[in-house]
């Protein structure tokens, strides 16, 4: 196995993340509708690792007696009351705008629900790049951990919203504290270009958009199959011979139907964790399963964090 797919121990990758986070202030989050024991112990055990500062929002309660229920303590955080989970999510947005949070968490709503109310033109919390999803995966058998976009909000994104989604993901990358510079392989079923499969030629001209500056901070190459995407040895046979092939940091998908598989094969046969985080709103949002594991939760709030951090670091100062 070469040097680039070496096997690690599970988790260990996310410790580096929770690790990081843990080394300033914890960022204050707005926790939307967290009713079931799942998402308020996420938000409490990050809370207690000092990685965030949760204002729960939601039915209080419903969240003191799931808490109890629960032998959980909420005595010191800050609870919002809403009656039901479309105004704990919007309760969360306007709390955004009032600057009471620097992230968005999901808690046991519908995802639809909390995004709804991130997307309303009216009161949102959008800005002028396209929303995305980004899966921060820690797998195994990999020595980097991995970047699936977009696995879980575009369906079937076209040209431009693919510039987007690619480069949400490379400044998440270059600014959470993962390195700089990624390679981004932007996948198809093939290597070639090939007017009979639309998305290789879509990667093509993202390929082409970075040359010309339309995509900035990565090294994009695509199209590429999977497999000479993450293997040297494949990419090798195939006779490609690139900075990114059989070393992908990110990978592109073409829609969310082949970004869903690719995910949730690489959880449940690779045995990989997986963070989620939604990434070109107003502020990042933590996206949370009820099957992601604890430590899964904890490098969620992590990543999350870390890119909000790095965010209020490059915003400019305001003269008093």
């Amino acid at each position: 196995m070469s040097a680039d797919t070496t096997r690690t121990q599970p988790g260990s990758k996310y410790d580096r993340l929770i690790a990081a986070a843990k080394g300033a202030p914890p960022t204050p989050t707005i926790v939307v509708h967290p009713c079931d024991e799942t998402s308020l112990r996420g938000a409490i055990d990050s809370a207690s690792a000092g990685i965030i500062r949760p204002v729960l929002v939601g039915p209080a309660r419903k969240i003191k007696d799931t808490a109890a229920r629960c032998d959980l303590d909420v005595s010191g955080f800050e609870i919002v009351d809403a009656a039901h989970s479309d105004e704990s999510a919007a309760k969360g947005v306007e709390l955004i705008h009032a600057a009471k949070g620097e992230l968005l968490m999901k808690g046991s709503l519908h995802t639809d629900e909390l995004m709804r109310a991130v997307t309303a033109k009216t009161g949102g919390l959008r800005t002028d790049r396209r929303i995305s999803h980004v899966f921060v995966m820690d797998v195994p058998a990999y020595a980097e951990t991995i970047f699936v976009t977009d696995a879980a909000i575009n369906i079937f994104p076209d040209l431009d919203a693919k510039r987007d989604i690619i480069q949400n993901a490379i400044d998440l990358y270059n600014q959470a504290g993962f390195g700089k510079t990624p390679r981004v392989a932007i996948l198809s079923a093939v290597e070639t270009v090939t007017s009979k499969i639309p998305s290789t030629i879509e990667a093509a001209a993202l390929c082409k958009m970075a040359d010309r500056g339309q995509i900035t901070g990565g090294i994009l190459d695509g199209p590429l199959a999977f497999d000479n995407a993450i293997d040297l040895e494949a990419a090798r046979i195939k006779g490609i011979t690139s900075e990114v092939a059989g070393r992908a940091q990110i990978l592109m998908v073409p829609d969310l139907e082949s970004g869903n598989m690719l995910a949730k094969n690489l959880a449940y046969f690779a045995k990989a964790d997986s963070a989620g985080i939604v990434l070109g709103a107003r502020v990042p949002v933590v996206l949370t399963s009820r099957a992601d594991s604890p430590r899964a939760r904890m490098a969620s709030c992590a990543v999350a964090a870390l890119y909000a951090r790095a965010r209020r670091q490059k915003a400019p100062t305001v003269a008093a």
